[in-house]
């Protein structure tokens, strides 16, 4: 399997997911936000956390008009996989893979802990190394990790079974408790905790490792 890690002005956990993947077995290249083509071949996309450009203008909007992701929508528009951590995520709804946006936390306070996360569709190679129904513990680390969408948005992702995590205890006041949503194709994911930061041992917690071990047994399979 071969991967794409973008890297923008501001990202510091490109190197974490970049490490994750490799361990779990891809072929990794890092890719600057000036580039205007993805690497030959690459079946994933991934769209690492921090803060892109600083998020002066608005988190994931000034990130989302760089070259690299023209690229990376037509990759995702010719069913290829994107995954998006935290400050990814919120690139993905400004780049309109995914639906809604990502608001300032409910009590306007950074947070950066595990917390719990239920799995609430196994349907996805994402998720595919889960239970549905089962709980994980993942950390987070955002300002604005508040999922909003609008009611009938809420309730095509819940009746399309595309919410892929839930928190079990709302830290950030997302609508629906929602923490991961996957496009209609079931391709991209979009999640505002970190999966990359529960991949070892050393991290304390391995909870996100069968996200990538999933990926890869998809990707490898196909």
């Amino acid at each position: 399997m071969k991967a794409a890690v973008i890297q923008f002005p501001g990202s510091n956990c490109d190197r974490d997911m970049a490490v994750a993947l490799e361990k779990s077995g891809a072929d990794v290249q890092v890719v600057w936000h000036k580039d205007a083509v993805l690497p030959s071949g690459v079946d994933l996309v991934a769209i690492p956390g921090g803060f892109s450009f600083g998020d002066y203008l608005r988190c994931g909007a000034i990130a989302a008009n760089s070259p690299i992701c023209r690229a990376v929508v037509d990759h995702a528009n010719a069913g290829g996989y994107v995954l998006g951590v935290c400050n990814g995520f919120q690139i993905l709804t400004e780049t309109g893979l995914l639906p809604g946006a990502l608001l300032r936390n409910a009590a306007l306070k950074y947070i950066c802990r595990t917390v719990g996360l239920k799995i609430e569709t196994a349907n996805s190679a994402y998720t595919e190394s889960y239970s549905t129904g089962s709980e994980i513990g993942v950390p987070i680390a955002h300002h604005d990790g508040n999922y909003f969408a609008d009611d009938a948005t809420i309730a095509r992702l819940t009746g399309d079974d595309r919410v892929a995590f839930t928190y079990t205890d709302n830290p950030n006041g997302s609508r629906a408790d929602i923490a991961g949503i996957l496009s209609q194709n079931r391709r991209v994911l979009g999640m505002m905790p970190h999966p990359e930061r529960a991949f070892e041992d050393a991290h304390g917690n391995t909870d996100g490792q069968r996200l990538f071990a999933g990926l890869m047994a998809q990707l490898t399979s196909a």
